[in-house]
């Protein structure tokens, strides 16, 4: 979302560069990682576009109604995911971020922020993502020697603590945008 720019510009370079490693992660050996990865790619990069100065680039009127179509379909497959790993819980709450963010940004005059969205709605997203970065962040905290056997090597795709820091990294993203509301 559009707040000063130099924070805009942090922001939408962290998205972009879990994005990018997302996209890495889709490598995998494991059908299941790759999927994660796909649909957390998806996200990076279009919290990144969404993060862009709106003095740099004013998307077109009709890109925030998409933005929400596309991340509501986005939700829908995690929904459908969710039967069989409650993991994809977290993705429909995302993209169901994603899609309130986009309708927000449509409903702006001049795409301009505070006080634009539902404050309960934006709370409620602040409080699960708080939670989330909270957690995530206390999962990345070393366990006193991680019996891994030391000598498998591992492919980008395949290294959880990475996986957990790109999905660090995304939560945080979404507590700016969602503050920036």
């Amino acid at each position: 979302m559009h707040g000063p720019d130099s924070s805009a510009w942090l922001l939408v370079a962290l998205c972009a560069a879990t994005g990018a490693y997302c996209l890495l992660r889709m490598r995998s050996g494991v059908p299941e990682q790759r999927r994660a990865a796909g649909g957390e790619a998806l996200m990076g990069f279009g919290m990144a576009a969404m993060a862009v100065p709106a003095a740099v680039f004013s998307p077109p009127a009709w890109a925030w109604p998409a933005y929400a179509v596309l991340f509501a379909a986005t939700g829908l497959r995690a929904l459908w995911a969710a039967r069989d790993n409650r993991r994809h819980l977290h993705h429909l709450v995302g993209a169901g971020a994603m899609v309130y963010m986009a309708l927000v940004m449509a409903g702006s005059p001049g795409h301009a922020h505070g006080g634009s969205g539902s404050p309960p709605l934006t709370g409620a997203l602040l409080l699960y993502f708080t939670g989330y970065v909270l957690l995530t962040g206390v999962r990345l905290v070393p366990v006193a020697a991680v019996a891994d056997g030391g000598g498998a090597v591992r492919g980008w795709g395949d290294r959880p603590e990475l996986a957990r820091a790109c999905r660090l990294s995304m939560g945080i993203a979404m507590l700016a945008m969602l503050l920036t509301l």
